[in-house]
C-alpha cells in the first residue's frame, strides 16, 4: 500500500507554473501521464487548466444550453459502437484473470521464496500489480450493471453478481444507486454520489481542515482508504435522505419495493465472499489473506474514489439547481482524464467518462471511437485533463470545498473562500 501511495503522491507533473504563471518545465515523461493523444489545442487548453493548481484563471466548461441534441451526438457516433459482443466481452475478462491468477501464483511460490530483503520489495509490487488490474475487474463488473457487456441482461447480472461480490461490492444496490447518479449527474438536489454542499451548509470546522495542508492531506488519505466502504455503508457524500441511507439496507430509501429482493441477492453475494475469505483466514492465517487479498482490495478501493472524485469534482465543471439543471448539460458536466498505460489496465473508464455518461451501453472497447467521434460535435462541451493525479487531486481538495452561483443564478461554481 505504502508503494502505491508514493505512486501517487510523488508523481511527476507536466507543466509547472510559478505564481507568476511562468513556464519553468514542460513535459516531464511518467508511466502514469498522458497517453499522447491531445491535439496541440487541447495541450493548450490543458495547460489553462493546470494553472488552476496554483490560484490562476481556468477555462471553465460552458452552461449555456448546447446547441447540439443528444440525437445530434449519437448520430456523430459509429453504429457499431453500440453493438456488444459476449466474445470480446469475455475475452477482457479472461485476460483480467488469468493476469490476477499469475499475480497470485507470484505472490504464493515466487516471493515466499526470495530473500527476506527481496520480499519487502516484492510484496509492494505485488500490491500495486494485483491492485490495478482488479480495478480493471471492477470496471467490467461496473459495465454489466449498465446492461454494456453483452444483449443479455440475465448474464450481464449473474457476471456482474460474481465479479462485484468478490470485490466486497453489493452488486444490485450500487447498481441502481449508480443508474440514478447517471439519470441526475450535476444536480445538487437529486444526483447520488459527490453532492457538493453549499457554503452554509459546511459544518464550522470545515476551515480548519481544508485551508491547511496537514488537513487537507488528512482528508485525502481518509478518502482513499476509507471513502468506497463509508459511501456503502453509511452514504458519506452521497445525496441527503430523510433518514438513514445503506447500500446493505434493502428497506432503504435509496431503493424500491422492486429492488428490495435483488438487494438482498447482493447482500447475500458479499456475505458468501465473506465467509469464504474467514475460511481461508482461519486456514492460512489472518495475515496471509490481508497480503494476498486485503492490501489490494484497499488498492481497488482507492482507485475507485480517485478515478470518480476527479471525474465530478473540478473547478472547472458546474453543478445546477433544480431551476437550471438539464440531463444533457448534467451529463457534459464530467472531466475526461488520461492515465497513460493505466487508461488500458482500466479498461479506458478515465479516459472516456464524457461518452459514458451520455451513452452509458456502449462497450468500453469501442468507447474510445466514440469519444473521438463526439468531441467536434461537443466542442468547448468537452472537457478533459492531463494533470498528474496527485496534483488535481490536491487541488481539487483545496478548491472544491463548497459551491455558490457567480454570474448566474441556478448555475453553481465550486469555491473555497472563507
Amino acid at each position: 500500500m505504502s508503494s502505491f501511495l508514493n505512486d501517487i503522491i510523488y508523481m511527476p507533473s507536466y507543466t509547472l507554473y510559478d505564481h507568476q504563471g511562468f513556464l519553468l518545465l514542460s513535459l516531464v515523461s511518467s508511466i502514469m501521464g498522458a497517453g499522447g493523444r491531445m491535439t496541440e489545442k487541447e495541450r493548450e487548453k490543458q495547460e489553462l487548466l493546470g494553472r488552476a493548481g496554483a490560484g490562476e484563471i481556468f477555462q471553465r466548461a460552458p452552461t449555456d444550453k448546447p446547441a447540439f441534441t443528444l440525437a445530434q451526438i449519437k448520430k456523430a457516433i459509429p453504429p457499431h459502437c453500440f453493438q456488444r459482443s459476449v466474445i470480446k466481452s469475455f475475452s477482457y475478462v479472461v485476460y483480467d484473470l488469468v493476469i490476477i491468477a499469475s499475480l497470485l501464483y507470484a505472490a504464493l511460490v515466487w516471493i515466499p521464496a526470495l530473500p527476506a530483503m527481496q520480499q519487502l520489495g516484492a510484496w509492494p509490487l505485488y500490491w500495486a500489480a494485483q491492485g490495478c488490474v482488479m480495478t480493471g475487474v471492477w470496471v467490467l463488473a461496473h459495465e454489466c450493471g449498465h446492461h454494456a457487456f453483452s444483449d443479455y441482461l440475465l448474464l450481464d447480472n449473474i457476471l456482474g453478481l460474481v465479479l462485484h461480490s468478490c470485490l466486497l461490492v453489493p452488486y444490485f444496490s450500487w447498481k441502481y444507486s449508480h443508474r440514478r447518479h447517471h439519470a441526475n449527474t450535476g444536480s445538487l438536489e437529486h444526483d447520488e454520489v459527490y453532492v457538493p454542499k453549499k457554503k452554509e451548509a459546511l459544518p464550522w470546522y470545515t476551515p480548519y481542515i481544508y485551508n491547511n495542508p496537514v488537513g487537507r492531506l488528512g482528508y485525502i488519505v481518509v478518502q482513499l482508504t476509507l471513502g468506497w466502504p463509508m459511501y456503502l455503508a453509511l452514504n458519506t457524500s452521497g445525496r441527503p435522505y430523510p433518514r438513514f441511507v445503506c447500500h446493505y439496507d434493502p428497506y432503504g430509501p435509496m431503493y424500491s419495493e422492486l429492488e428490495r429482493a435483488q438487494v438482498f441477492i447482493s447482500d447475500a453475494g458479499v456475505l458468501a465472499v465473506s465467509l469464504a475469505l474467514l475460511k481461508l483466514a482461519s486456514a492460512f492465517g489472518f495475515w496471509w489473506v490481508v497480503r494476498v487479498y486485503g492490501v489490494p482490495l484497499l488498492i481497488v478501493n482507492a482507485w475507485l474514489v480517485v478515478i470518480t472524485y476527479l471525474a465530478h469534482t473540478h473547478p472547472a465543471l458546474p453543478h445546477y439547481d433544480s431551476t437550471e439543471w438539464d440531463w444533457l448539460r448534467g451529463a457534459l458536466a464530467t472531466m475526461d482524464r488520461d492515465l497513460g498505460v493505466l487508461n488500458r489496465v482500466f479498461h479506458n473508464t478515465t479516459d472516456t467518462h464524457v461518452a459514458h455518461h451520455l451513452f452509458s451501453s456502449i462497450p468500453h472497447y469501442h468507447a474510445m471511437e466514440a469519444t473521438k467521434a463526439i468531441k467536434p460535435i461537443l466542442g468547448e462541451y468537452y472537457q478533459l485533463e492531463s494533470n498528474p493525479l496527485a496534483k488535481a487531486t490536491w487541488r481539487s481538495a483545496k478548491e472544491c470545498i463548497y459551491v455558490q452561483p457567480e454570474d448566474r443564478k441556478g448555475v453553481f461554481w465550486y469555491s473555497n473562500k472563507f
